[in-house]
C-alpha cells in the first residue's frame, strides 16, 4: 500500500475547504512513526514564557533599499550601484528623502537611514527594540569566497531559485531539498515543556509551511480571527437541524471501530474538534483592542491575533510558542520604488503597534505576567526572505541574488538593539574583490546557521543540541564561545 505523503495528504484535504484546517492540525497528536530519536535535555526546566515570531517576506526582499548608507560619501556609492539601464530610471531613494528614517547609530564615519517608509521602525530601532543583520544568507563554508563561487564548489542548492531559497531559510540546510524546517525540529524537542499537548506549540496564520514543520509536530493553522471549525459543527446552536448535524458528529467520533485506519481517522478527527474548542473557548478570554487600534492591514490583523494568543497563554498552557506569518509579492522584478512604499510601510507600522501592545497592554493583564517581567522582553519577532536582490537595475526593478539585509525586534532587556550586525558591504565598485559578483550580488559574509542557532539557544534548545536543529553550525560557531552574532543579550539565554 502506498503511504500517502503529508504534503499530498494536505493537498487533498483542502479542497474540502478551509473548514477542515484544525482537523489537519491535530495531526500532531499522531506520533511520526520514522520520528527520529531528539534529546529531551532541554525539557523540564523552563519556568518563564518565551515566543518566536516568525515573519517571511515571500519573493525575495530588496533589503538594499530597506536598510542604506547615509551618509554623503557611501551614499553616493549607493545610488551608483542602484543605476538602471541605459535610458532607463535607477533604484537608488534620494538623500533628501531619508531625513526621517536616518538611523542613531554611527560606527565611525558612515551613516545609516531605513526606507522612508519605515519611520515607525526607526523609532523601534532607536530605542533599542530593534537591530539589523547585514549581508546575511545561506552559506556552506564560512568565508566563501568569489574563488569558490566561480568553481561552484561550497554552494548551496539552486542559490538564485525560490523555491530552494525560501526552503533553506525555513529548513536551515542550504544542501539539501527537504521538507522539515528548524521551528518544527525546535517544537519536537521541547514541546513537552508545554501542558497542552491538543495544540501544537507552532501556530500558522499562513497555513501549511515547511518552517513549523518536525518530526512529530505541525502547524496549528488560525486565522485572524481565530481557529477554523469543522464544518457543520457547532455545539453552541440553536438551530435543530445544525444541532442534529453536531450530534452526528460526535456519534462518529465516538464508536470505536475495528479497522484501525477508520479507527485513527476519527481519533484525529476528534482530537481536532477538541483543539478548536479549547482554542475558542480561550481566545474569548482574550483581550480586546479597539476596531482601530491596529492599522488597517491584514498584516497587522494577524499580529493582534498573535497578540491575543499570546495573551491567554496561561489558559492555554503555554510555555514556548513558535508563531508563522507569510507576507508575499516581494518579487519584485519590476516597481520596486512604487512597491516598496507601500508594503515595507505597513510592515513597519504593524511591528510597531504589536511591540507597543506587548510592552503597554500585557504589563499587567489578568494577572498573568510571570515573576514581573514585561511580556515584550519575551517574545522575540524574527524576519526572513529567500535571498537579496541584485543592486543594479534590470530597468523598473532588480533581480535574484544571495546576501541581503534583515531585521529582528524585542524587548530592550531581550535584545542589544539599535545595532547593525554583520559587515554591510562597501558598495563602491571593485571594492570587495573576493564577495562582488555580476550585478551588484554580493556573498554574505553572516550565515542564516548563525541566526537560526541564536534565536535557537534563546528559546531554550542546549548547545549539544544545536547541531539536530542546524546540522551545519559547527562551521561557523563553536559552541560555549558565547553566542554567535550577539544580538541577544547573554542574560536572555
Amino acid at each position: 500500500m502506498k503511504k500517502l505523503d503529508r504534503r499530498e495528504f494536505l493537498g487533498q484535504a483542502s479542497c474540502a475547504g478551509l473548514g477542515y484546517l484544525t482537523f489537519m492540525n491535530s495531526l500532531l497528536n499522531l506520533k511520526g512513526i520514522n520520528a527520529s530519536a531528539i534529546s529531551n535535555s532541554a525539557v523540564g526546566g523552563f519556568n518563564d514564557y518565551k515566543a518566536i515570531v516568525c515573519v517571511l517576506l515571500a519573493g525575495g526582499n530588496d533589503s538594499y533599499n530597506m536598510l542604506m548608507p547615509y551618509d554623503t560619501t557611501h551614499h553616493g556609492y549607493y545610488v551608483t550601484a542602484r543605476s538602471g539601464l541605459a535610458g532607463s530610471g535607477g533604484l537608488a531613494i534620494p538623500r533628501s528623502q531619508l531625513a526621517n528614517t536616518v538611523l542613531n547609530y554611527s560606527p565611525g564615519t558612515e551613516q545609516w537611514a531605513l526606507h522612508p517608509s519605515m519611520t515607525a521602525f526607526k523609532d523601534l530601532f532607536n530605542t533599542g527594540r530593534a537591530a539589523m543583520l547585514s549581508n546575511i544568507g545561506t552559506l556552506l563554508k564560512k568565508n566563501t569566497t568569489k574563488a569558490d563561487y566561480n568553481a561552484d564548489q561550497f554552494m548551496p542548492i539552486g542559490l538564485f531559485s525560490h523555491s530552494d531559497q525560501i526552503q533553506q531559510w525555513q529548513t536551515g540546510i542550504p544542501d539539501q531539498r527537504l521538507a522539515k524546517g528548524w521551528g518544527g525540529k525546535m517544537a519536537d524537542l521541547i514541546s513537552d515543556c508545554n501542558t497542552n499537548q491538543s495544540i501544537s506549540m507552532n501556530v500558522s496564520l499562513s497555513g501549511s509551511n515547511i518552517f513549523q514543520t518536525g518530526d512529530n509536530t505541525i502547524e496549528y493553522a488560525i486565522g485572524p480571527d481565530g481557529a477554523e471549525g469543522m464544518t457543520g459543527y457547532d455545539p453552541t446552536s440553536s438551530d435543530l437541524y445544525n444541532t442534529l448535524r453536531t450530534q452526528a458528529i460526535d456519534s462518529l467520533i465516538g464508536n470505536t471501530y475495528q479497522d484501525i485506519f477508520k479507527d485513527t481517522y476519527m481519533q484525529v478527527i476528534g482530537d481536532a474538534k477538541d483543539g478548536f474548542l479549547q482554542f475558542q473557548d480561550a481566545i474569548a478570554q482574550a483581550i480586546e483592542f479597539d476596531e482601530d487600534e491596529f492599522p488597517g492591514s491584514y498584516f497587522a490583523s494577524q499580529l493582534e491575533m498573535i497578540a491575543r494568543t499570546i495573551d491567554v497563554r496561561n489558559i492555554l498552557g503555554f510555555k514556548r510558542q513558535i508563531f508563522f506569518i507569510t507576507v508575499g509579492g516581494w518579487d519584485h522584478h519590476d516597481e520596486v520604488i512604487n512597491n516598496q512604499n507601500g508594503m515595507l510601510g505597513f510592515v513597519s507600522e504593524g511591528l510597531a503597534k504589536f511591540q507597543e501592545v506587548l510592552r503597554a497592554t500585557y504589563n499587567d493583564i489578568n494577572g498573568q505576567n510571570q515573576s514581573g517581567v514585561n511580556v515584550e522582553d519575551n517574545v522575540l519577532t524574527m524576519f526572513i526572505s529567500e535571498f537579496g536582490r541584485t543592486l543594479t537595475s534590470n530597468g523598473n526593478g532588480s533581480d535574484h541574488a544571495w546576501g541581503g539585509n534583515t531585521l529582528v525586534m524585542g524587548g530592550p532587556n531581550l535584545l542589544n538593539g539599535g545595532v547593525i550586525y554583520g559587515d554591510y558591504p562597501s558598495l563602491q565598485s571593485g571594492a570587495n574583490p573576493n564577495l562582488e559578483l555580476n550585478l551588484g550580488r554580493y556573498i554574505p559574509t553572516l550565515s542564516t546557521d548563525e541566526y537560526f542557532a541564536e534565536v535557537a539557544k534563546w528559546f531554550g534548545v542546549p548547545n549539544t543540541d544545536l547541531p539536530l536543529i542546524i546540522p551545519n553550525i559547527g562551521e561557523f560557531w563553536t559552541p560555549d564561545s558565547g553566542l554567535p552574532i550577539g544580538f541577544i543579550k547573554n542574560s536572555a539565554v
